[in-house]
């Protein structure tokens, strides 16, 4: 089984940018994508999603706008640019993978490959 690496989390001030990134190993990058995120004390929610060639990239209402989620496929590599962060966007990013399904989705149980997730933290 493929494994996924998320980086380019941190602390940000409110208004701020970051670029998560999130390298795939094995056939884990052949399917759609997704980014979700898990506040503390929260359930974990969807962020955005995209297909094998980025045809398609649902996002959730409250990061619509802000987030752009896009894919390199020579670099087995997935991203989320977040602009205008707030501070609601608070919590741990964490990247899936569904290698065998072309279709995005915005359940986690869609989802059988996971990262470790990375921390994001906005500032008021």
């Amino acid at each position: 089984q493929g494994q996924l690496v998320e980086s380019g989390g941190g602390l940000v001030q409110a208004g701020g940018s970051l670029r998560l990134s999130c390298a795939a190993s094995g056939h884990t990058f052949a399917g759609a994508m997704a980014w979700f995120r898990q506040a503390s004390g929260k359930e974990r929610e969807f962020v955005a999603a995209i297909s094998p060639t980025g045809g398609t990239t649902p996002y959730a209402d409250s990061v619509k706008g802000r987030f752009t989620i896009s894919r390199d496929n020579a670099k087995n590599t997935v991203y989320l640019q977040m602009n205008r962060l707030k501070p609601e966007d608070t919590a741990v990013y964490f990247c899936a993978a569904r290698p065998y399904s072309r279709l995005t989705s915005t359940f986690p149980t869609a989802y059988n490959t996971w990262g470790q997730g990375t921390q994001v933290t906005v500032s008021s």
